[in-house]
């Protein structure tokens, strides 16, 4: 089994399964709105989605199932983190990142995928331009890691 789906494949099918969701659904695809769906059903409010829930579901169980088929379930761990921060200060710094990384989902309309994928495949304007913020602000991160590290990041 090849590791990866080529892309001239991946890349139709990703787009079907968009195109699929905004004529079943009217809605846009994306991650982190199934975090806020989860949350509402655990705390009985009212407006979760079912489907949401289904989906994230079923990103859990694809990888799941594509890391048996290729035989691998391997725990990619931390990278170039772990080596520089103990423990005791890796958690705390991935707890952040990872409130900082949900709220600025909610706070730009949805995470990454929703907008580079959805948002932009309908031609909007807001979505092409939290894209370009996304992706530059990754560029930056990496760029002042890289150089505070001493190039251990």
């Amino acid at each position: 089994m090849q590791p990866y789906v080529p892309w001239y494949i991946g890349g139709p099918l990703f787009a079907l399964c968009v195109v699929a969701l905004y004529w079943l659904t009217n809605q846009r695809l994306g991650v982190s709105g199934s975090y806020l769906h989860i949350s509402k059903i655990v705390m009985r409010r009212p407006g979760a989605q079912a489907w949401r829930i289904w989906f994230f579901a079923g990103v859990l169980l694809g990888a799941g199932g594509a890391a048996a088929a290729n035989g691998v379930f391997a725990e990619g761990g931390y990278g170039h983190l772990a080596e520089v921060l103990p423990m005791s200060a890796l958690v705390p710094v991935l707890l952040v990142g990872g409130m900082l990384i949900g709220y600025g989902a909610r706070f730009a309309g949805g995470c990454t995928s929703s907008h580079g994928i959805s948002g932009c495949s309908s031609l909007s304007g807001g979505s092409f331009v939290t894209t370009a913020v996304f992706f530059s602000t990754a560029v930056v991160v990496t760029w002042l890691l890289h150089l505070f590290s001493g190039g251990a990041l």
